[in-house]
């Protein structure tokens, strides 16, 4: 069995001892993440979309992350990043005082909405400092207002 860790440093290399004398192997491609219980990742480990290739992503530099079916897109200001974990594991592992769900398949980075534009039927616009914009739905209104005191 392979898994994939979410811990802290300080606890990284006993609970890395624990699981490989269990006969479970530390994959940062396996299917299943092993979270910590209030510690939120620094990093998230994606595809480029261009390359292929292994990246590691700093929450920073995170815009949103949006969901289309099995596969996420990762938007940051340098570019786009594939990734294939469900949207509520990735919103477990996020810190909820900077990443707000807006939708079923949106999370966003609250430090990087450029404009909050109020809309019809109980909606939000967002403006994102890439330009793009992104709708709060309903079923993420009063969660929405409630993080952003409106």
């Amino acid at each position: 069995m392979k898994i994939r860790l979410a811990i802290s440093d300080e606890h990284m290399e006993e609970v890395i001892q624990l699981l490989e004398s269990k006969g479970i192997e530390i994959d940062d491609d396996a299917e299943y993440t092993l979270i910590q219980n209030n510690k939120y990742v620094e990093h998230i480990t994606t595809k480029n979309e261009k390359t292929g290739e292994k990246a590691y992503i700093s929450v920073d530099e995170i815009l949103y992350i949006e969901s289309f079916g099995h596969q996420i897109e990762i938007r940051t200001n340098d570019g786009l990043y594939l990734g294939k974990d469900p949207l509520y594991q990735l919103e477990g592992m996020l810190e909820p005082k900077k990443f707000t769900r807006i939708s079923k398949s949106v999370i966003v980075a609250n430090a990087k909405i450029k404009q909050i534009n109020p809309s019809f039927a109980m909606k939000f616009t967002l403006v994102m400092v890439d330009g793009k914009k992104l709708e709060v739905t309903r079923g993420y209104y009063y969660s929405f207002k409630n993080v952003f005191h409106i």
